[in-house]
């Protein structure tokens, strides 16, 4: 820390219980002054050749017949005025950073011009100022906290400005010209962790971080950061992302519990001020400020009742780059009144406000395209979607545990996303087995909706293993899967999709129950419920067999290519037993519901008796993985 020294004199000013003050001299004192609560027996003259106030009150004084003077409103009080008063008996007085604005301002007071003596205490503290105090990274920042208990007239006299600008151009200039001291706890330099690279055998100096500075600011009060992020901002010399990581740690270190999402008990209006600043000073380039932070500073926003114009631009920022954000970040507290456990309407607005963004983004880039072929917008925005599908599917499995959530909450927010292109759907699968499970009293037909979300050949082996395993699904569900995952094996051996009975494809994406099927409300209803323990344990056998088969014909497949064991014939053949396979699987479920009443057509009876045919061609192990589920 900077400091000056003033005058040569002893220190002789002496304290006589709390609230006097004195010299000790020879001389007695001639004059009284009341600083507040404080009063100081002085001598005039040394004050009067240095003050011109004092000047004035001292004349008026001794027209009233008494030796007191009264100062009650002197900026810095008693502390600032003993200061001034020992410099005029030409003590030893030490200024620093921490009493040089008050001395400064207390000097304006009693008016200790260069008119009234040269080398006056004014100039000379301005000369300490500029010289040292502004010069020096910390020490500007510690005379601008000063500043704050002595306005207006540190205001007046520039000593805020100066501060401004002497911080603004610290904190903007090259991070290879920064070679004063400053605060770095947040993270630990290469340096620090000793894993900084050598250059020729010798460890290189110390890199400087672009946010060094943003640490030692957060001391600030808020009215003066904002105005000094203003200042940084002005000079247009600060990365956004800077500007955005220099708000994150102010609002660490201002808003307690911040980092988990939950603002604990306080000063509630305070918080909400330091909320609203900060987002008032967020940098206007997208990507700038991490997804995360702004939703952190949204449920800062919803706790703490701010502003709706706060909130909807945090809204609308997060939704252009949603696909930033985690499942963590999405689980915001629903509101009191609300039954459910978070706010799944706030989040269906973000995707709304992603979608916008993504369609006025495609839209622009399409215009630029005209002119100049940069960048291709099929690829950026298509990956953003994907990765939105993904934050959205995992968000709904977490929501699907809480049992108030309405089924059209969750059928809304996935519908949303559906539409967006993903390879897997793993994801909607988890979250409607969950959303299943904790809420088994919903009826058929909402079980149905819900299924609908689900595309059964976007599904990996171990969610089909799973599916097909699983009590809470429908059963036209389960046989689905079965059968996609049927065809994605006999297809990768290059067979084309099997040829299904009408009344089998109808249960499949995109099927017909028109004419197939003439009397099927009673057959609907039977697919459409969950499955019995006998059909979970028919479909377990033949997927065992079906593996089997399944098997063969990738073992087939792998020795052709390293031993050349099987013929084109051969591989055919293995081939072909996959597809009847799930012919046979799929019209046994059916004729097993058809021997249960229901109505079926001509094309679902023939199935059971070309099953039947293939049965005896088929080995040992599918005739006993057959016999185990008939």
């Amino acid at each position: 820390m900077k400091f000056m020294k003033l005058g040569s004199k002893p220190d002789s000013f002496q304290t006589d219980e709390d609230n006097i003050r004195y010299v000790a001299t020879e001389l007695a004192a001639d004059i009284v002054v009341n600083v507040g609560s404080v009063k100081f027996y002085l001598h005039k003259f040394p004050l009067l050749s240095k003050s011109a106030r004092l000047q004035k009150l001292v004349s008026n004084s001794n027209e009233e017949n008494t030796d007191e003077i009264n100062i009650h409103d002197i900026p810095g009080g008693p502390a600032a005025f003993e200061i001034c008063a020992k410099f005029c008996y030409g003590m030893t007085v030490t200024l620093n950073a921490y009493n040089v604005v008050a001395a400064r301002c207390a000097a304006e007071y009693l008016e200790m011009y260069e008119t009234v003596e040269k080398g006056n205490l004014i100039y000379k503290i301005d000369v300490f100022l500029n010289s040292s105090i502004f010069r020096s990274w910390k020490d500007s920042i510690i005379v601008l906290q000063t500043t704050k208990s002595l306005f207006p007239w540190s205001e007046e006299l520039k000593v805020v400005s100066h501060c401004l600008d002497s911080i603004a151009s610290k904190a903007s200039i090259d991070t290879s010209k920064v070679e004063w001291s400053y605060t770095y706890n947040r993270k630990k330099l290469p340096s620090e962790n000793g894993t900084d690279p050598l250059w020729n055998g010798v460890r290189k100096s110390p890199t400087v971080p672009k946010d060094w500075w943003v640490e030692d600011l957060s001391e600030l009060q808020l009215d003066l950061y904002k105005r000094v992020i203003t200042t940084i901002k002005a000079k247009g010399r600060i990365s956004g992302d800077v500007i955005g990581e220099a708000l994150h740690a102010y609002a660490l270190r201002k808003l307690p519990g911040f980092s988990k999402g939950v603002i604990q008990g306080g000063d509630m209006l305070k918080y909400r001020s330091v909320v609203e600043t900060i987002v008032r000073l967020l940098p206007s380039e997208k990507g700038s400020v991490p997804c995360g932070f702004l939703l952190k500073l949204l449920k800062a926003t919803m706790t703490l009742e701010c502003g709706e114009v706060e909130r909807h631009e945090l809204m609308r920022r997060v939704g252009q780059q949603l696909e930033e954000a985690t499942v963590m970040d999405l689980l915001i507290r629903a509101p009191v009144e609300e039954t459910t456990i978070y706010d799944v309407d706030m989040v269906q607005r973000l995707v709304e406000d992603f979608v916008t963004h993504e369609k006025n983004a495609r839209a622009d880039s399409l215009i630029e395209n005209e002119f100049q072929e940069i960048r291709s917008p099929r690829f950026a925005p298509d990956a953003s979607k994907a990765a939105v599908a993904k934050l959205i599917d995992g968000y709904l499995a977490e929501i699907a545990r809480d049992p108030n959530l309405p089924l059209s909450k969750f059928v809304n927010l996935a519908e949303m996303v559906s539409g967006f292109s993903r390879q897997s759907h793993d994801g909607i699968y988890r979250a409607i087995d969950m959303y299943l499970k904790v809420h088994p009293g919903i009826s058929k037909s909402e079980r149905k909706r819900i299924c609908r979300l689900m595309d059964c050949r976007k599904l990996s082996a171990e969610a089909c293993m799973h599916a097909i395993q699983n009590e809470r699904l429908p059963l036209r569900v389960v046989v689905q899967v079965l059968f996609f995952e049927q065809v994605r094996a006999t297809t990768s051996a290059g067979n084309s999709t099997p040829d299904l009975p009408g009344s089998i494809r109808a249960l499949l994406p995109g099927g017909s129950h028109g004419s197939s099927r003439s009397a099927t409300t009673n057959t609907e209803d039977d697919w459409d419920s969950v499955p019995t323990a006998e059909d979970i344990k028919a479909l377990k056998g033949e997927l065992a067999t079906l593996r089997l088969g399944g098997g063969d014909v990738g073992v087939g497949n792998n020795r052709s290519g390293i031993d050349g064991a099987k013929s084109n014939a051969e591989r055919t053949a293995a081939n072909k037993k996959g597809l009847i396979m799930s012919k046979r699987i799929l019209s046994k479920l059916w004729s097993s519901k058809d021997r249960s009443g229901e109505n079926s057509s001509s094309e679902t009876s023939e199935s059971p008796g070309s099953t039947n045919a293939e049965e005896t061609k088929s080995t040992p192990s599918a005739r006993s993985g057959r016999h185990s589920v008939s």
